[in-house]
């Protein structure tokens, strides 16, 4: 982490938190809000499970944009952003975490990866 890093909190439900935890899910699925859109490698985003003292800090190696969750999960390979489900399992997750109107903002593929 370099001094210039800006540090993101984005809380994380239990399940996603320990993937990432344990180095397995490399790619983390946000809506596009404005808060996110100067995201950028070299970033530095320290992910809490709601409502917990629990944290994990991660690194941003790279922000990519799309139009929808299906377009997300065809680029980056449903492997990445949850092993132990299916591309049909985790679209349905997604969408269960964020309705249509949110979808419509656009998606982020922010790829993570737990500092050296």
């Amino acid at each position: 982490m370099s001094s210039t890093s800006r540090i993101r909190e984005l809380n994380l439900y239990r399940q996603y938190f320990d993937l990432v935890a344990a180095s397995v899910k490399t790619i983390e699925v946000r809506v596009r809000y404005p808060r996110l859109a100067d995201l950028s490698s070299g970033d530095v985003i320290r992910f809490r499970i709601k409502g917990t003292d629990e944290t994990c800090v991660v690194e941003v190696k790279r922000v990519t944009e799309y139009p929808d969750f299906e377009a997300l999960l065809d680029g980056e390979g449903p492997s990445n952003i949850n092993p132990t489900a299916t591309r049909d399992e985790q679209l349905a997750n997604i969408r269960a975490i964020y309705p249509p109107e949110k979808e419509a903002l656009g998606a982020l593929a922010i790829e993570i990866c737990l500092p050296a």
